[in-house]
């Protein structure tokens, strides 16, 4: 079996595969406070929850965008295991041409992501990305990767707007049953909500226009459901999409 890890900068998305299938998966936040002996013992303890044996995990990869915790989750992971992670970086194939001005610098997460679309979808494609930060990127019919854009996530656009605005208070990431709202919390709503689903759409129109091609739209990430369902392009859902490409890259990688 194989463990994958998707470290980002609020959560771990961990899962764990037996061949093709995703046998179980998890979310935990991502503390850099944590030892690699206290991260050691969360592994064992969510192993043993799902009767994994940890000597039957046969292999591991890793992509980070924290690396002071992945330092901490690769020991953590050799201690319970005993095997040493494949981390997501330079020198490892991947199967994506990386056609940026430094291929070194994207995210280890976009590329999971991205190779996995590639391998379930094919190209070309958009992207999207939604966590911290909205990330939104252009793959074409060859696996080539030609970059895309950076947005704040919908957390971090909310938190500035209720941390900065005297008068207005934090809400739930739910959508009101009309853009035009009459009081202040369902206002704040409509922005957030409709106003992200009205920037991925123009994003998507601004990317087709662009590369002048009809590409399929890939979205993951936590806050994806929430915003896609509001916007008036076909979007898929992929929650594993990220998971998925670290188990390919890993089979890419094999010794």
């Amino acid at each position: 079996m194989l463990l994958a890890a998707d470290v980002g900068n609020t959560n771990v998305k961990l899962g764990i595969f037996d061949g093709d299938n995703l046998k179980f998966k998890l979310r935990f936040s991502t503390d850099e406070n944590k030892t690699s002996d206290e991260l050691a013992v969360e592994l064992y303890t969510f192993l043993q929850i799902y009767n994994i044996d940890a000597k039957s995990i046969d292999g591991a990869i890793i992509s980070s965008v924290v690396p002071k915790f992945t330092y901490n989750l690769r020991s953590a992971i050799m201690t319970v295991t005993g095997k040493k992670s494949l981390l997501i970086g330079p020198g490892l194939k991947t199967g994506l041409d990386i056609k940026i001005e430094h291929p070194e610098t994207l995210g280890a997460d976009i590329v999971a992501g991205c190779v996995g679309a590639c391998e379930k979808y094919g190209g070309p494609l958009i992207m999207i990305f939604m966590g911290t930060a909205t990330a939104i990127v252009y793959v074409d019919a060859s696996n080539a990767y030609h970059g895309g854009a950076i947005a704040p996530g919908m957390g971090i656009s909310l938190d500035a707007l209720t941390n900065h605005g005297a008068l207005l208070s934090s809400v739930d990431m739910k959508a009101p049953k009309k853009v035009i709202s009459s009081n202040t919390s369902d206002c704040i709503r409509s922005g957030i909500m409709f106003g992200t689903a009205c920037m991925l759409d123009g994003m998507v129109d601004m990317f087709t226009e662009e590369c002048r091609k009809e590409c399929k739209v890939i979205a993951t990430g936590g806050l994806a459901p929430l915003a896609i369902k509001n916007c008036r392009h076909d979007i898929i859902f992929d929650e594993n999409i990220i998971l998925d490409g670290l188990k390919i890259i890993y089979g890419r990688n094999k010794k």
